[in-house]
């Protein structure tokens, strides 16, 4: 039975599991299974979900689990809220790891919004050419404006409706600032769209959209539970980890 579940599917998640797993620990990752080809991390996977809280509460207990990372994206919110609850109600300790949110540069042009439809209003708003950067789940937000055109980037095609003028790119990062500007040039793009996923992975395009003077709709990560245990890296998580092992051992 592992000691460690990480909740993942992100590239911090894949690093902190490589890092214990090189330590010997015994450790399950768990994918929620919406990517349809995932990039999986070292060790012992599961996919799916577990039934939402309490369903992982039982599995935590039914697995003798004694420490849960939380390394899911920052805008799969309804995951960190049920994995605290659970790992409350299991006796389990909890750690999340947070990558830091991107902050504005003195060159950035950005519109910060509270959510993805605050961003589809703002894109009907300005109108232009669009890179739509958000994921394949919101895409369906910017479906009704008509007044823009769109190059959607998204790993998996979108399921929803899509916007009546747009050009839909499949591609995974990381990106490079030089590969980003040619994108923006090629397709003259003059408003950009993103979640403020935080990380190096897909972060060269705002630094190639400060470059060109390009306006950056941003939308702002969801709340967390507060007071919970943090850690911004996966080198600091899998060293907490380390010692939560320790301090708790059975």
């Amino acid at each position: 039975m592992p000691d460690v579940l990480v909740l993942g599917g992100t590239g911090e998640a894949r690093a902190v599991a490589a890092a214990l797993v090189d330590d010997g620990v015994d450790l399950v990752s768990s994918l929620a299974g919406r990517v349809q080809s995932p990039r999986l991390p070292v060790g012992e996977v599961r996919i799916g979900g577990f039934g939402g809280r309490d369903g992982l509460a039982d599995y935590l207990r039914g697995n003798g689990v004694r420490v849960v990372v939380d390394a899911t994206h920052p805008f799969a919110a309804r995951i960190t809220p049920n994995a605290v609850a659970a790992c409350a109600a299991a006796g389990v300790a909890y750690l999340r790891l947070a990558r830091p949110a991107w902050e504005p540069e003195p060159a950035d042009r950005w519109t910060r919004v509270p959510d993805i439809n605050a961003a589809a209003t703002v894109v009907a708003a300005r109108g232009g050419r669009v890179f739509l950067t958000t994921g394949r789940q919101d895409v369906g937000a910017f479906a009704c404006v008509d007044d823009a055109w769109f190059l959607i980037r998204v790993v998996d095609a979108p399921d929803t409706e899509l916007p009546p003028h747009h050009e839909l790119l499949r591609s995974r990062g990381p990106y490079t600032v030089e590969s980003e500007r040619e994108l923006l040039e090629w397709h003259a793009i003059d408003l950009l769209v993103t979640k403020n996923s935080g990380g190096p992975l897909t972060s060269a395009k705002l630094r190639a959209a400060a470059e060109r003077g390009i306006e950056v709709v941003v939308v702002d990560r969801p709340s967390e539970p507060t007071s919970i245990e943090t850690a911004p890296t996966a080198d600091d998580a899998a060293a907490r980890v380390r010692m939560l092992l320790q301090r708790y051992r059975p």
